[in-house]
């Protein structure tokens, strides 16, 4: 490997926004999650509406004034 042109790795902590935290190697010197392996939906099985920009509530609004 050459000197001098790799960025310097840095034991952090994660965190998510649900409370998990756990320790990595990475560039960055801070690292905060929305999801993790705790609360992604995939690995617990349970059903959980992730909201972008409020998509799922300009949804909801769109289609009960239909029904």
């Amino acid at each position: 490997m050459k000197e001098g042109i790799h960025p310097e790795l840095h034991l952090i902590t994660v965190t998510c926004s649900c409370g998990n935290s756990f320790e990595t190697h990475s560039t960055k010197k801070d690292l905060r999650l929305e999801l993790c392996n705790e609360c992604h939906p995939f690995y617990t099985g349970q059903q959980k509406l992730i909201d972008s920009a409020g998509r799922v509530e300009r949804f909801r609004r769109r289609y009960s004034k239909a029904s």
